[in-house]
């Protein structure tokens, strides 16, 4: 039930976000020569850097929850023998670099402000923090989610599969979240 409601849960999020993008592509379809301009100050390479990052939390993740599914909440070997780690491990692992891609964002706002692209410079400056900081609050989202998790193994007597379960749902909403920055990064930093 928990798996349901959590899929029936992220296709509300589904259609959130594709509200976004339809706010996205409106305003960029009425006013064609700003984002020419605007899209100029973009750093394209820090955020390719940064959307790697956040993909490669993704795998990171997966093998939280195949150790998860073993029932294996904790490393059993040394600490970088990667194939003995378990599920709080490859979480933190997962924690850590959601992170990394939050300072990226909040490094790459400072940049733009800078430029002068704000919320309320225009409509390009609404539609990219909009888009994106509707994005990087659901990824600090997923990154709690993680340490209640986390939280949750070691509080836990017996790591049973009721506590595997709460992990591949975080799994879920966090593969939802990194395929959603994939959609965003391609058209807000490659779609000219």
């Amino acid at each position: 039930m928990v798996s349901v409601g959590t899929v029936v849960w992220l296709s509300s999020e589904l259609m959130f976000f594709a509200g976004l993008f339809a706010m996205y592509f409106t305003l960029r379809s009425t006013t064609g020569g700003l984002w020419a301009e605007e899209t100029a100050k973009l750093n394209f390479p820090f955020a390719l850097v940064n959307t790697l990052i956040l993909v490669s939390s993704s795998f990171s993740c997966q093998m939280g929850v195949f150790t998860a599914e073993n029932l294996r909440p904790r490393r059993t070997g040394r600490l970088f023998q990667f194939s003995k780690w378990g599920m709080t491990e490859w979480f933190l692992l997962t924690f850590v670099l959601g992170s990394i891609f939050v300072a990226g964002q909040t490094t790459e706002y400072a940049m733009l402000t800078s430029e002068y692209v704000t919320l309320n410079s225009n409509a390009y400056g609404s539609a990219f923090y909009i888009t994106t900081g509707f994005h990087g609050l659901h990824v600090i989202g997923g990154l709690i989610a993680f340490l209640l998790i986390i939280g949750r193994a070691y509080a836990a007597k017996k790591f049973g599969h009721f506590e595997a379960t709460s992990a591949i749902v975080t799994s879920y909403y966090w593969h939802f979240v990194d395929v959603v920055w994939i959609g965003l990064f391609l058209v807000i930093y490659v779609l000219k």
